[in-house]
């Protein structure tokens, strides 16, 4: 006979770290879940970006119960992979938490040892030259140490930021406005498919340049823009479902003139 009395499992863990640490003991264990037991620090990847990406999300809507879920996953994949790292013997709890605070204390100076600095520029620049003198003859190139596997305009970004510390970089945004303009000609004039799509490989990179310097974050950017179009294009099909017509059969001017109604739509909810 199967009991219909609820059994709440989330009481035989504490309700902190610790209580995340025992969980995964458990479904790690010789009686846990078969899935849980056998996966790797490397098969948790595909999973845990995913889960880190919702979680963005969840922030970038403003939405506070999603924003507890979403973060609550990831912490799983955190706990998930210190786990891991103490089978294997790769590391310890104490020693992960002792190296990483001991790292963030001795990049706060102007916090931990009275250094003082004025401006947040100062800010950065000091802890890029603690960071420096850490990784200092571990790295042949200023741009060592950069995941390969970031989107590539958070790459593009990362790879342009270590390339301005050099002092390779443009003076002025003027400078790299007229560089677009020089990636569109060259990317006209490509003879084939392959040329055209370095060109605009090198129209995007150069587009992240002006981001960098007006401090925008083109990934989260292209997110938004993502997001807003998504949101408009539902929206005109909704709009069209309620007046009898099918979306798909409109002209493109109707379409046209439906973009614009969603939009001013938008604006008067404003």
């Amino acid at each position: 006979m199967i009991s219909n009395e609820k059994h709440e499992p989330s009481n035989e863990f504490p309700h902190r770290f610790e209580g995340l640490q025992l969980l995964l003991g458990t479904l790690r264990g010789t009686s846990g879940c078969p899935w849980d037991k056998e996966q790797t620090s490397e098969s948790l990847i595909p999973p845990m970006l995913e889960e880190c990406y919702e979680l963005f999300d969840a922030i970038e809507e403003s939405n506070p119960p999603n924003i507890m879920e979403e973060l609550g996953d990831v912490l799983f994949h955190l706990a998930f992979q210190m786990h891991i790292g103490s089978e294997l013997n790769q590391f310890s709890d104490s020693e992960l938490f002792k190296y990483t605070i001991d790292k963030y204390v001795r990049r706060h100076p102007h916090v931990f040892d009275g250094q003082k600095t004025e401006t947040r520029e100062e800010l950065i620049e000091n802890w890029e030259t603690i960071k420096r003198a850490e990784k200092k003859g571990m790295s042949k190139s200023a741009l060592d140490g950069i995941p390969s596997g970031l989107p590539a305009l958070v790459y593009a970004t990362a790879v342009q930021k270590r390339a301005e510390r050099t002092g390779f970089d443009w003076d002025h945004i003027t400078e790299i406005k007229a560089k677009v303009i020089e990636e569109l000609d060259e990317m006209e004039l490509a003879q084939n498919h392959a040329e055209r799509k370095e060109e605009f490989g090198d129209l995007l990179f150069t587009l992240v340049n002006i981001a960098r310097k007006m401090e925008i974050d083109p990934e989260q950017s292209l997110r938004f823009a993502n997001r807003k179009f998504s949101r408009r294009f539902s929206e005109m099909e909704e709009i069209s479902k309620k007046r009898g017509l099918d979306f798909s059969e409109t002209t493109l001017l109707e379409k046209d003139s439906l973009w614009n109604e969603v939009k001013r739509m938008e604006t008067h909810e404003k």
